[in-house]
């Protein structure tokens, strides 16, 4: 599967290079004030500064020998300050031997905290995106006549897991796509989207009629347990020959691309995410969407959409994807796409995005 969920599931970086800077700056600010130390002779000494030596040390690392480290250097640095400036009495030596000690073991000992902390948080993560990553089966790259790409890409390391879910399948119908997005984040999504994904792998199969197949996945999400617990989605069907057919359940429109011209497929008439068409009774509108050869369709979830620039703006999804040629193919595409995005937002993802092509070969 062409997906982003290779990326690395080692623990966070201890600090980051603004705080590395900054962290920097303090020990230089504490070297400065050694060697003044040293300057003004025997009777003043800064050695008490030398109890922030671990703290700092314990900033940059998650290894708890690291600080302790630290602080036997400090302790020299005590010990040879005190030998120099033999005029100041010997309860400052040992007063700041002792802070520098006692700072040592406690950075010691909150470094081993953090590190425990964010070991069991990094196995929690993984054993939730092994079970998404599970859900989420390899699309092949043609099918029928299709030419698919996909792709997942998490949000932030710190962020939780999302219910972004996507599905592809052959039937006696022509091919079914289903893309979506659970309301919420954590393994309660996930579990929402296995439901999802299940049905739609059944019934995408059984079912002629699309709306049919949109009906079904709204009643699992409705017999969920939990209160305001919804799944926006698009549904697609393409035969062999002729238009394709689109159930959109309140997800944002896909994208018709066609050489450098891009077009919303904006619906009919409103229809509510899965879980909520009881709210509105009937049954979802199948709306008809020609897609001729060489034409490619974009369905991605909000992500991508609601993904901001340093000002707080919207990525402009149709702007900017008038501007990558879909004629390279759909991975292709998808690529662009990505990095796109990622340069536009500066400080990355800040939700799960999946997004999905397919371009019509004949």
């Amino acid at each position: 599967m062409a997906s982003e969920f290779d990326s690395e599931r080692r623990l966070p970086a201890a600090a980051s290079p603004r705080w590395g800077r900054l962290i920097a700056f303090a020990y230089l600010l504490i070297l400065l004030a050694l060697v003044t130390d040293l300057v003004t002779g025997p009777s003043f000494t800064f050695s008490p500064l030398l109890a922030a030596v671990p703290v700092l040390a314990a900033a940059e690392t998650r290894r708890p020998w690291v600080p302790l480290a630290a602080g036997a250097v400090a302790l020299a640095g005590v010990w040879l300050l005190a030998a120099l400036n033999d005029e100041v009495g010997t309860v400052v030596h040992a007063t700041s031997a002792a802070a520098v000690a006692a700072v040592a073991v406690a950075s010691a000992a909150s470094v081993a905290l953090v590190a425990d902390r964010e070991r069991r948080l990094a196995e929690l993560r993984s054993v939730a995106e092994a079970a998404q990553e599970a859900l989420l089966r390899p699309v092949p790259s043609r099918i029928g006549r299709l030419r698919t790409a996909v792709r997942y890409a998490p949000a932030a390391a710190e962020a939780r897991i999302g219910g972004d879910l996507y599905a592809v399948a052959e039937s006696p119908y022509g091919v079914r796509v289903l893309l979506g997005d659970v309301r919420g984040k954590g393994l309660g999504a996930v579990e929402t989207a296995a439901d999802v994904l299940g049905v739609f792998r059944e019934a995408a199969v059984l079912e002629s009629d699309l709306a049919e197949v949109a009906g079904r996945l709204d009643a699992v999400v409705a017999r969920r347990p939990g209160e305001e617990e919804f799944v926006t989605a698009v549904l697609l069907s393409v035969p062999a020959a002729g238009p394709a057919a689109v159930v959109n359940c309140g997800h944002p429109p896909p994208m018709l691309c066609t050489g450098g011209r891009v077009t919303g497929v904006d619906p009919a008439a409103w229809s509510p995410p899965l879980a909520l068409l009881g709210l509105t009774g009937g049954r979802y509108p199948v709306q008809a969407l020609p897609l001729e050869p060489g034409q490619t369709l974009l369905l991605y979830t909000d992500g991508i959409s609601e993904a901001r620039d340093a000002t707080g703006r919207f990525y402009p999804l149709a702007e900017r994807l008038a501007g990558m040629p879909p004629e390279a193919g759909p991975d292709a595409l998808l690529e662009q796409l990505l990095a796109d995005v990622r340069r536009y937002t500066v400080d990355g993802l800040t939700d799960d995005a999946a997004v999905l092509a397919l371009t019509r070969t004949g």
